[in-house]
């Protein structure tokens, strides 16, 4: 009751609801003089027939016309009465029985409805709300970005603008705040000085004015954006951004890392101070065809390798495990170790003939630039005129045309890169490519995480996903790690020791049994040991960099937290 008292009070608080309720005011008062009128003329009428009724009475006979009752009791014997019947049982059927139902939807229950969703869809947040990330515009980033601050207890704000998108996203179980997006009184409503991070993921234009909005009202808090050109790095800087990431390079520059069709060096692909992640490509090295155990690569240079990426799987490490030519070696190590590693490994060369790009939108040029600057040849297909260049690498057609991909050399290109944003489009690629070569690698993109999956059984030999990538970015930075994006499904992550395994050594917490995570350095007082032995004993105020995949990461936290 109290609550439908507070939106009863919030609806005639509103000048616009107000003016409403008048309206609907006046139209009862006409209706009820309606009323009165038929009731007197019922009266004389009755009179003249020679009959006699109470008042009372004259209402009765009067509403129970208007309304399509008409019970029979009460009758005219006379033309002139019953005419009169026919136009109360006329003007109550258009009065009563259309234009009240609609006027008191329009005027009452609509506005009640709407204060309703207002209230499901709150405009501001809490006062003692603090450590919040603000996210701006709901995608395949942001939905990927909330699943994952939600399974590290984060609280987070959807901040949306539209009331019946707020509503859907509220219904699929998202915190959602309504409010407008340049509007300084919405950033001050979600306690803007309180938030430790506002992500913003709309275009270049909207994420500069929400930029320059947030630092109106806090000059602190850090701003993540995503840009789709790279002239508006700079400018989003300006416009006081503290990071700004674009998407496209960067899952490009990821997916040329996983290519054959380059050198058998390391690749770094992320850092935790002194340790480094990276991954090379055993393709025609010494490795193809040893064990674990057998390569020797902790003994001799003290590398770590955590696993392999093979045919879209991600293998643990086990002394068996075997090192094919299309394994994909995740190492992790010191910056020397990894030296010694390229020392043995750079003078094999995987390939010579050109690698085959299909799309050169952002993610494709993005590939093309990464193998540029490496000099690795390439040949880029796309069927639209505007994005080709003056560049014998660059073929315009469609990658569906044999002859376009026999012209940009399928029958010998090591690999293929597919990278067009419409997952259906390179699910249809993958499997085409597949059949033509059988045994080409095939690296795709995807751009929900929900096809990942369908790539893989569609013949990809690796996947990333476009919104995981995103996410795992931008988490990174609330993190203050670096940004380490391996693969779909495999994180590299931190944690604080947890008062479970404080004063136990590596072998005895069973960490990798128990969870599948691989500890991959212990950071202590500044100090970092990297790879540790597994009688190397946890100590309290530590902190963990862990490997691991999505489970294996969920079942970390649900096994050793408290």
């Amino acid at each position: 009751m109290k609550f439908f008292t507070s939106q009863l009070t919030h609806i005639i608080s509103r000048p616009g609801t107000r003016y409403n309720l008048k309206r609907l005011a006046r139209f009862l008062a006409v209706l009820l003089l309606v009323i009165i009128v038929y009731s007197v003329v019922f009266h004389f009428i009755m009179e003249y027939e020679g009959q006699k009724y109470s008042w009372i009475t004259g209402f009765y006979w009067t509403l129970t016309v208007m309304s399509t009752l008409g019970f029979g009791d009460i009758t005219f014997t006379s033309d002139l009465g019953r005419t009169f019947s026919v136009i109360v049982l006329l003007s109550g059927m258009i009065s009563l029985l259309i234009l009240l139902p609609f006027t008191f939807i329009q005027f009452f229950y609509a506005p009640w409805l709407e204060a309703q969703s207002r209230a499901r869809a709150p405009r501001e947040l809490p006062e003692d709300t603090r450590n919040h990330i603000i996210i701006t515009h709901y995608n395949p980033i942001s939905r990927a970005l909330m699943k994952k601050l939600e399974q590290y207890n984060y609280h987070y704000s959807l901040l949306v603008n539209d009331l019946a998108k707020a509503l859907e996203y509220h219904d699929d179980g998202y915190h959602v705040v309504y409010g407008e997006l340049d509007d300084p009184e919405t950033y001050s409503k979600l306690r803007i000085n309180q938030a430790s991070m506002v992500v913003t993921l709309g275009t270049d234009m909207v994420n500069s004015n929400i930029s320059n909005t947030v630092r109106e009202m806090d000059e602190t808090v850090t701003v993540v954006a995503t840009a789709d050109s790279a002239d508006s790095i700079d400018l989003l800087k300006l416009a006081g951004c503290n990071y700004v990431l674009r998407m496209g390079d960067m899952m490009g520059r990821s997916l040329s890392r996983r290519t054959i069709g380059q050198d058998s060096r390391v690749h770094v692909i992320g850092r935790f101070d002194q340790l480094v992640i990276a991954e090379a490509m055993a393709y025609q090295t010494p490795l193809v065809g040893t064990t674990l155990k057998e390569s020797r690569l902790r003994e001799q240079m003290g590398i770590n390798l955590v696993g392999i990426w093979e045919r879209g799987k991600f293998l643990k490490p086990h002394p068996d495990l075997l090192i094919k030519n299309e394994s994909v070696l995740i190492m992790a190590g010191s910056p020397d170790q990894l030296r010694r590693y390229d020392e043995c490994m750079a003078i094999y060369r995987a390939s010579d003939e050109p690698v085959i790009i299909i799309g050169a939108g952002r993610v494709g040029r993005g590939i093309a630039e990464a193998f540029d600057e490496r000099g690795l040849d390439f040949r880029i297909i796309d069927k639209n005129p505007d994005r080709m260049k003056d560049d014998k690498r660059y073929i315009l057609g469609s990658a569906e045309d044999f002859n376009i991909l026999d012209k940009a050399g399928i029958r010998k290109a090591p690999c293929i890169l597919i990278t067009t944003h419409d997952d259906d489009m390179n699910i249809y690629l993958t499997i085409y490519a597949r059949k033509l070569r059988p045994n080409v690698q095939i690296v795709s993109r995807s751009t929900l995480e929900r096809n990942v999956s369908t790539l893989h059984r569609a013949g990809a030999d690796f996947v990333l996903s476009y919104a995981t990538m995103g996410a795992n970015a931008i988490f990174n930075i609330l993190e203050r790690n670096d940004i380490v994006i391996i693969a779909e499904g495999l994180n590299v992550f931190t944690v604080e020791t947890p008062q479970k395994l404080i004063g136990k050594s590596l072998i005895e917490s069973l960490i990798r049994q128990r969870t599948g995570c691989n500890v991959l350095s212990i950071r202590k007082d500044g100090q970092q040991i990297i790879n540790p032995e597994p009688g190397f004993e946890i100590e309290e105020e530590s902190e963990l960099v862990l490997i691991g995949t999505t489970s294996d990461e969920k079942r970390f936290m649900d096994v050793f937290r408290e």
